[in-house]
């Protein structure tokens, strides 16, 4: 049952992946979900699978059915969204707007702010596939929170009702905190898929299975001990292993070069902040990259 003094009305628009999810948790904390709004053809169905029975409705009718409105929606929409909704007299004095949009903080929230409802940004740090799998991901996970100090015990509620845990994100750094998200979840599933077609390359079978044990490892030592983590040929000083890797990958995997260099150069970089590589080292390894990167490989030399 619910955490909150009392159960909400919600109503749902965007039933994405976020969206469907959230509001499916919600109920089955307590609450009850009015109505959701959705167009396409995989909303309907995140609908039927996650919140059998509720009301498909019309954006305008969902806000006025609920007394707290989750707005998930992709950011570029929300500002178009929260606006059409303010000036047609469906968001309301009193009224709870929620977005779950990680970039956004109260800013987007305004025109509502101003009709008198009251604003809150609440982002789950998570990755979502939209079906009941994410339900008990929901546990532990931390969502971004900005709202005002009187909406804080609120706030906190609904993401107790959630499973999750608080992270407050100043208003002026909802951005910097996306940021952060993305860098590490998306940009590290581009390099994961990348590492598997090298691995497919060289002859693997079944590329994750090779790399689940290393990366699991890696993983946990990163978000355990940061940069003391780091193994591997750069912060050895292996130049003549890079140089070869390079060389390899520009016959076979010429499109994963890019995101190669670019992250021996940050690897390299934190290797010899961190001390662990002597700047001597450094410089040969940084030519080797800077040679690649020009297209102009450096010559195999003896040490």
């Amino acid at each position: 049952m619910s955490t909150l003094h009392q159960g909400f009305r919600i109503g749902v628009i965007g039933a994405g992946r976020v969206g469907a999810v959230l509001a499916s948790a919600l109920r089955a904390a307590g609450h009850e979900v009015v109505a959701a709004a959705g167009e396409s053809d995989a909303s309907r169905r995140r609908i039927d699978d996650l919140l059998p029975g509720v009301e498909v409705a019309k954006p305008t009718e969902v806000a006025r059915r609920s007394d707290l409105l989750l707005l998930t929606v992709p950011d570029d929409m929300l500002s178009n969204v929260v606006t059409m909704l303010s000036a047609s007299g469906a968001i309301r004095e009193g009224q709870l707007v929620v977005h779950t949009s990680g970039r956004h903080g109260l800013a987007v929230l305004e025109p509502a702010r101003q009709v008198g409802a009251r604003t809150i940004a609440m982002h789950p740090a998570m990755t979502f596939t939209g079906t009941d799998v994410d339900l008990p991901r929901l546990r532990g996970c931390v969502f971004g929170i900005t709202a005002a100090p009187a909406d804080r015990e609120l706030t906190e509620g609904l993401v107790a009702d959630l499973g999750g845990g608080p992270m407050w994100v100043p208003e002026d750094r909802r951005t910097l905190y996306h940021a952060g998200l993305a860098h590490g979840a998306n940009h590290l599933v581009t390099l994961v898929a990348e590492a598997m077609e090298i691995l497919s390359a060289a002859g693997a079978d079944d590329p994750a299975a090779t790399l689940r044990p290393l990366l699991t490892a890696a993983l946990d030592n990163a978000l355990d001990q940061g940069d003391a983590a780091l193994t591997g040929p750069i912060v050895r000083g292996d130049v003549e292993t890079v140089r070869a890797h390079v060389a390899d990958l520009v016959v076979t995997a010429p499109q994963t070069l890019p995101s190669y260099l670019a992250m021996a150069r940050a690897t390299l970089d934190r290797a010899v902040t961190d001390g662990r590589l002597l700047p001597i080292r450094a410089s040969k390894m940084l030519r080797v990259l800077d040679a690649a990167e020009a297209g102009t490989p450096v010559e195999h030399h003896h040490r």
